[in-house]
């Protein structure tokens, strides 16, 4: 795969975006596929997209270091389930050469764990050192009604995995009303006893699924008075570079973020933009708006018509997103999957 040098070590200018933020985290969807099926995510007989359609590993290489160059100082690759798609260690590897400049200060992973156990030791080769691994229960059958087709036993060997590898990982969960909010504590008591964070996610409007969302939602502001009750939570000022926002909790030594896309936006220090697997730059998470950078890449060798795509797609970042679920907005927020945008 004859990708570009590496970037000089100089630190490139932020680019900010309307509203004064400066963006500085590229989240890109390598592939829609995904080898699990989640309730909240996706519906169980989907039409992913024709290869044809995807921009190629070179491609994503090109787009993801004309960002790096615009000053993104973390990249992070999602799906779909980024480790199904073929020869993305290639991709990953060479990407790998933005952190060994500096130009990159981080370059991570969110996966369903799936596949870590194969790929953990490539991972940290290729200079990753932190991955997001999703997992909403320790039940094994709970875990297979949820994923659809996941296997908990596979994921947890992933897990092992990736710490044997010297991988930081943290532990993503979705909040779902009646399924496995019961088991909010004991999983925050298993992740922070293993020595991993855990983040708790509000289910998000997006894509048409098998079901109704009013049905799944959990409030984290409800979550979060609950487990108050139970332990001490020491609020926190860390911010990853993400959305969350994180406590302590005293008795188990261990970090707990909240993503509250809905009872608490935080939009106001969004330092993010997401890229599909298509091409397609979406500024926000929550609205449609997109700038299509498949053309500019194909149409040229150089990159001035990315650079110009770029440039214009950030200077039309809108403030915020329009999420909102009860029973008067049942629909989707916005018709695409969440494994289509990463996240």
């Amino acid at each position: 795969m004859d990708m570009e040098k590496p970037l000089p070590r100089a630190a490139a200018t932020p680019m900010i975006d309307p509203h004064g933020r400066a963006v500085t985290y590229l989240r890109v969807s390598v592939t829609d596929r995904c080898d699990f099926r989640c309730v909240y995510c996706m519906s169980e007989h989907m039409n992913f997209l024709p290869k044809k359609d995807l921009l190629t590993l070179e491609e994503l290489d090109r787009v993801c270091s004309a960002f790096v160059r615009k000053g993104v100082r973390k990249l992070r690759l999602t799906g779909g389930e980024p480790l199904v798609r073929r020869d993305v260690m290639t991709l990953i590897r060479s990407l790998g050469r933005h952190l060994e400049t500096g130009a990159l200060d981080e370059l991570t992973l969110t996966t369903n764990g799936s596949q870590l156990a194969r790929y953990a030791d490539d991972l940290f080769a290729a200079g990753v050192r932190r991955v997001n691994v999703s997992v909403d229960t320790l039940d094994e059958t709970l875990f297979q009604q949820i994923t659809r087709w996941g296997r908990l036993p596979q994921v947890l060997d992933g897990i092992a995995a990736a710490k044997r590898a010297g991988l930081k990982v943290k532990i993503n969960t979705v909040a779902l009303k009646g399924v496995n909010e019961a088991e909010i504590p004991s999983l925050i008591e298993w992740a922070h006893g293993e020595g991993h964070d855990l983040t708790l996610i509000e289910t998000m409007p997006m894509g048409d699924i098998d079901g109704d969302r009013t049905d799944q939602y959990l409030p984290l502001s409800q979550v979060r008075r609950s487990l108050a009750e139970r332990w001490t939570l020491d609020e926190l000022d860390e911010r990853t570079g993400g959305p969350a926002r994180y406590v302590k909790v005293q008795e188990t030594g261990g970090k707990l973020g909240l993503i509250t896309p809905l009872t608490h936006n935080f939009c106001e220090s969004c330092n993010r933009v997401r890229l599909t697997c298509t091409g397609t730059l979406y500024m926000c998470l929550g609205q449609d708006d997109a700038a299509d950078l498949r053309p500019p890449v194909r149409a040229s060798e150089s990159d001035d018509l990315l650079d110009a795509a770029i440039d214009e797609a950030i200077g039309r970042k809108p403030k915020g997103h329009d999420f909102i679920i009860d029973r008067e907005h049942n629909r989707p927020a916005v018709s695409r999957h969440m494994s289509l945008t990463g996240g």
